[in-house]
């Protein structure tokens, strides 16, 4: 059964989240604010978190920034009635892998839900290997001479994506279908900050980049 960790403090709305994800099938945990967030989302048996921005003692995307910058890599999803574009993008940048915006019905939420469980559970069992690095999609994990890399969900799709189509100019509108899925809206300067960020952690730089190329006017090539 998928594990959901729920942080939401405003009751009415935890409690039409918590029912409705129940009845559809999933076990799902309520905690309602910051800090209690941060310490229940370093348990490893969660297979999602739904994290709400506005929350007392410490707010969402300090809440994602933390779990991030501890390693952890469980999905996580930001509940947001913040409706202005870069405050979504700030979300994803923090290492969120996607948003719901309130009001939103418990329909597209699920919606959600199904989709990102979708692009995490995608069945491949090969090892992909450049440089030194290796690109595990078995055990979801980047290593690098042994040592397992810190990327999220999104940075290892993204990955995977150029891993398996290197030599290949792809645009950030394939990207986005590839590693979000076709049902999620992202922006094209989110698919360039997570760029930013994976190419960060390949020592991979812009000005000189070795690995994922930036084609003008067009995407991204990897040449791994």
């Amino acid at each position: 059964m998928t594990r959901i960790l729920i942080v939401e403090d405003d009751p009415d709305i935890a409690l039409v989240m918590c029912d409705d994800l129940r009845l559809d099938g999933y076990d799902v945990t309520l905690v309602t604010d910051g800090e209690s967030a941060c310490e229940r989302g370093r348990e490893p048996e969660w297979d999602l978190i739904l994290l709400d921005v506005m929350l007392p003692r410490k707010d969402g995307f300090d809440v994602c920034r933390d779990l991030r910058r501890a390693g952890v890599r469980t999905p996580i999803i930001l509940v947001t009635a913040k409706t202005h574009e870069a405050e979504k993008i700030f979300g994803l940048d923090l290492g969120a892998d996607d948003y719901v915006t309130k009001p939103f019905s418990p329909r597209e939420l699920r919606a959600r839900i199904r989709a990102l469980l979708r692009r995490l559970e995608r069945p491949a069992s090969d090892l992909l290997a450049f440089g030194d690095f290796e690109v595990d999609f078995a055990r979801r994990e980047v290593r690098r001479v042994g040592e397992v890399l810190n990327c999220t969900p999104i940075e290892f799709n993204l990955l995977g994506v150029f891993v398996k189509n290197r030599g290949h100019v792809l645009s950030r509108q394939q990207l986005i279908d590839m590693a979000w899925g076709r049902d999620v809206f992202v922006t094209d300067r989110a698919v360039d900050t997570h760029i930013v960020n994976l190419r960060r952690k390949l020592d991979d730089p812009p000005e000189k980049p070795r690995w994922i190329v930036a084609i003008r006017g067009i995407g991204y090539r990897f040449d791994g």
